[in-house]
């Protein structure tokens, strides 16, 4: 379970589209009071920041646009709540980037940082 602190469109499709996946798992967990991965580190980190994982969605659906897909799972915005950014990292951007390098899918990272 991970959202990437890189800009979407340095991403390669696994990487987006599984990151679209997890972003409406966490959603739902945090929106749904569901306790499946609430304690996951991922999970905790957008807890009271419902705003900036909705932004990163928005991000992520206008990539996808972008990219030529159509995107059909939209977020409620009136449950967009709380801080509007995302500040805390599981891993830092330096960590993060070298783990998508090590994968050599098509992410176009450098080693930098992005925020």
């Amino acid at each position: 379970m991970r959202i990437w602190d890189i800009p979407v469109e340095k991403l390669c499709r696994q990487h987006l589209l599984g990151e679209h996946r997890e972003l409406h798992a966490i959603w739902s967990i945090l929106t749904g009071n569901k306790q499946g991965y609430k304690h996951h580190p991922e999970t905790s980190r957008w807890q009271g920041k419902l705003a900036a994982l909705y932004k990163r969605h928005e991000e992520q659906v206008e990539e996808m646009s972008h990219r030529g897909y159509r995107h059909q799972s939209p977020l409620d915005i009136n449950l967009a709540t709380g801080r509007p950014v995302q500040n805390e990292s599981v891993d830092s951007h330096e960590k993060q980037s070298k783990i998508l390098r090590g994968k050599n899918c098509g992410c176009q990272v450098k080693s930098q940082s992005y925020i």
